[in-house]
């Protein structure tokens, strides 16, 4: 050994850096022995209003700082944990880490999303590690096996529920017949959703997710902006009782897939076969299935969010760190990227579709719609008429396409919305035929 201890800084006392404190405290002399010496927190950076926080007056007073340049600075410092999250200043500060010469580990999937590319050339210059696990998954073990156990593979696909925010109130749309707006409130008030649930519902975090998990899978630069998103608020309680009909489950779902040096990349909500694992899938757990050529199917499920889990991970990379940092080691990753690999544009992708549409209770309608699908080269694999408004003269109606481009989908929602016999466009659900 090299050094007799281990100094770490931590960046943010929230409940996830409150979390990995407590760790490294309660758990120092097992951590030790992962180690081989001591791991000792030398410096927290913190905003001021983190100073009162009860783990705050927990610890010695002059662990803290409020001042950049006193943490960084610090002479004791081997190790940076940032757990600020948020792409700015915590972007900033894993640059200065890792220019420093630090190992660094962070949570944030936002910054690695973003800047991840980046991030790992500059840790490979100074030779230090930019470790990472946290920020896909919580605790789920998944940027270690995509970097290391499954490189013998030509991976080919990963399909995940990766917010356990959504899944929560998908589930509860589903199994309790609630609306989208009383799901969201339940999970409000159990805290799974924050106040202001927009990174959530709206598909925005797991976009993050998706393009570190995509990058790493099919070697390539894969920015959030390549990947086309949508949310779930747009879902109904229809949507799931006419899903289950028809032997389907609604999730959000995150999906990557390669061919041909082509990815496609897209978050939204989708119809997958009823029998398949990711369907059972319920409340606040997340599901990764991959695949690829040697290996056909993996699959990875756990707890993706929380204090106790993603500490799980965060101190992993921690004791992988520090464990270098005892013996001297130096680091060189990097996020391999292989050249000719493009994001396939969202337009081209091809699925089936369901469509639910308000629509007149006359003769001759379902010809009108027929003939506009035919049009754009879309075929209806069923159609069924649901409920009727006798005092609206109105009905529902449910169809299921065959596979059809999403081009020509998009054109055809157009033209049946302009029809006079269609009241409304209800929802349309793209469906995956996953078998995992």
């Amino acid at each position: 050994m090299t050094k007799e201890k281990v100094g770490i800084g931590l960046i943010g006392l929230g409940t996830i850096g409150g979390q990995v404190a407590k760790v490294l405290r309660d758990k120092a002399e097992y951590l030790a022995q992962q180690v081989g010496c001591p791991l000792v927190i030398s410096k927290i950076k913190v905003l001021p209003q983190d100073l009162s926080r009860p783990l705050a007056r927990e610890l010695p007073p002059d662990l803290f700082t409020t001042d950049e340049n006193e943490f960084f600075n610090h002479p004791n410092v081997d190790i940076i944990i940032e757990l600020m999250g948020g792409e700015q200043p915590a972007t900033e500060y894993l640059k200065r880490s890792l220019a420093s010469g630090r190992h660094t580990v962070t949570a944030n999937k936002e910054a690695i999303a973003k800047h991840g590319a980046e991030l790992l050339e500059l840790a490979g210059q100074h030779g230090v590690g930019l470790l990472y696990e946290a920020s896909v998954g919580g605790g789920i073990p998944l940027i270690a096996p995509l970097k290391q156990d499954l490189v013998a593979n030509e991976l080919t696909g990963i399909f995940a529920i990766i917010n356990g925010t959504t899944n929560y109130i998908l589930t509860n749309m589903d199994k309790q017949g609630m609306e989208f707006a009383t799901a969201l409130k339940r999970a409000q008030q159990l805290g799974y959703a924050e106040p202001n649930p927009v990174n959530d519902v709206e598909g925005i975090d797991a976009q993050y997710k998706l393009a570190i998990l995509a990058s790493l899978a099919f070697k390539a630069d894969v920015r959030p902006e390549d990947i086309h998103r949508e949310g779930i608020s747009r879902l109904g309680s229809r949507d799931f009782l006419y899903a289950r009909e028809l032997g389907f489950a609604i999730k959000l779902l995150a999906i990557a897939k390669q061919e041909n040096n082509t990815i496609e990349a897209r978050v939204h909500p989708v119809f997958i076969p009823q029998e398949s694992f990711l369907a059972k899938v319920d409340g606040v757990y997340n599901a990764i299935l991959v695949q690829g050529d040697l290996i056909d199917k993996v699959l990875f499920f756990g707890q993706g969010a929380g204090p106790l889990p993603t500490s799980s991970a965060v101190i992993a990379d921690v004791v992988s760190a520090a464990r270098k940092v005892a013996l001297g080691i130096a680091s060189q990753p990097k996020w391999q990227i292989v050249p000719g690999r493009s994001v396939k544009p969202m337009a081209q992708i091809s699925t089936r579709y369901y469509l639910r549409m308000s629509i007149a209770d006359q003769p001759g309608v379902l010809a009108q719609i027929s003939r506009v699908l035919g049009d754009n080269r879309i075929s209806i694999a069923s159609a069924i008429q649901k409920e009727t408004d006798e005092a609206a003269q109105s009905a529902e109606i449910v169809m299921m396409t065959h596979t059809s481009r999403e081009d020509a989908m998009q054109k055809a929602l157009g033209e049946l919305a302009k029809l006079k016999v269609v009241r409304e466009i209800s929802n349309f659900i793209r469906v995956e035929n996953i078998d995992g």
